[in-house]
């Protein structure tokens, strides 16, 4: 059997590298070919190329900006897969370039099936979208309970089959090792997003050192590429690099540490929730983007847990109400044990159920099978 796998970001090239993995343990004489990450690379040296690097833009005005390079990588995939007819091309997350092939590949390649893992978010921007990917998918692999009823209703075969962070954080947490003195402050994965929210935190690191000076400060880098970025922000507002504790690596260690955080909106936000650790929500895009998002999205919050709940369990403190006396405020009342309880079993109730016995890659690579 031959598959074809797109993966464009970190979190996409780890789960897609689990479901292959999962595939190859039932149909070891299935081939992957296509884009993700090191991961995915990994498991299929000759087939997957990584290019997540140049592929994990986010916002509508940055991703204008890389437009030519999106669009020839559209092409490109889109005239392999012609050539090979593979039995399936497996999505995983990445809406905006996954759904622009998936719409090709539906018209020029009838007999191939179309899987995604990671469902789009569709019902948060662009309802009518919905009925759309019903025509063209053969299945919908759903991460969240709920979406899988909303694709059923336009007539697309959708599955349920846990949430991959659940079970990932559930077998790793340790609850034993928090701290009420330490606060997590995670800025973020992208340079972009480093550039916009590490000035923020840079200023919530000084307030905290005057008014909380008992608080421990520990800060996630994802790469060491933006740890140097965060110490040379830091040297240009004043604040010497070498007294930031700044932990590249496993931000997970720090989650299951901090007794409060302020977490960059993203997948690192319902992390922190599965993590138990209450947080306020924070965002910078470019001001366009901003605009733009606000015409379009057709929900009340931004973050899952808030999603989930249907209610503000967690702060949001989004574009200019992300700033120092929004967080201070945030981090106060989340660092008094009687709030923080609080928040807590409202994250609790929020995620509950999203893990499913088996694992998701599992239950994935059974659903996906199940279509030959």
């Amino acid at each position: 059997m031959k598959f074809y796998v797109v993966a464009g970001e970190k979190s996409g090239d780890k789960q897609g590298a689990l479901l292959m993995r999962e595939l190859l343990s039932r149909r070891p004489d299935i081939e992957f070919l296509g884009l993700g990450g090191s991961r995915m690379h990994e498991v299929a040296p000759q087939g997957v190329e990584d290019w997540t690097e140049q592929a994990a833009v986010i916002g509508v005005v940055e991703v204008l900006r890389h437009a030519r390079f999106f669009l020839r990588k559209l092409r490109e995939m889109e005239e392999r897969i012609v050539s090979d007819q593979p039995d399936a091309l497996l999505l995983i997350d990445y809406p905006g370039f996954n759904q622009r092939l998936a719409e090709r590949i539906r018209r020029r390649c009838p007999s191939t099936k179309l899987i995604w893992f990671i469902a789009p978010m569709v019902w948060a921007w662009h309802k009518s979208r919905v009925p759309k990917l019903a025509r063209i998918l053969d299945l919908m692999l759903c991460t969240f309970p709920f979406e899988k009823n909303i694709f059923e209703k336009a007539g697309l075969r959708a599955e349920f089959v846990g949430h991959p962070l659940a079970d990932d954080i559930m077998a790793r947490r340790r609850s034993d090792q928090r701290d009420p003195h330490v606060v997590g402050l995670f800025p973020g994965s992208r340079v972009r997003e480093i550039e916009r929210h590490f000035p923020v935190f840079l200023e919530v690191v000084k307030e905290i050192r005057l008014r909380h000076p008992d608080w421990k400060i520990e800060i996630s880098a994802s790469s060491p590429k933006l740890e140097d970025m965060m110490r040379a922000l830091a040297r240009r507002s004043g604040v010497e690099p070498e007294s930031l504790d700044i932990r590249c690596g496993n931000y997970h260690d720090i989650m299951d540490r901090a007794y409060a955080a302020l977490v960059t909106s993203g997948t690192a936000t319902l992390e922190a929730a599965l993590h138990d650790l209450p947080f306020a929500l924070v965002y910078k895009v470019a001001w366009g983007t901003y605009l733009l998002g606000r015409i379009l999205l057709r929900i009340r919050f931004i973050g899952m847990v808030n999603i989930l709940a249907d209610a503000p369990v967690t702060r949001e403190l989004i574009q200019h109400d992300f700033n120092l006396a929004n967080c201070m405020t945030e981090l106060e009342r989340l660092m008094d044990p009687a709030q923080r309880k609080k928040t807590l079993q409202g994250m609790r109730n929020a995620v509950t159920g999203l893990a499913k016995q088996g694992g998701s890659a599992s239950r994935a690579a059974d659903a996906v099978l199940s279509l030959f």
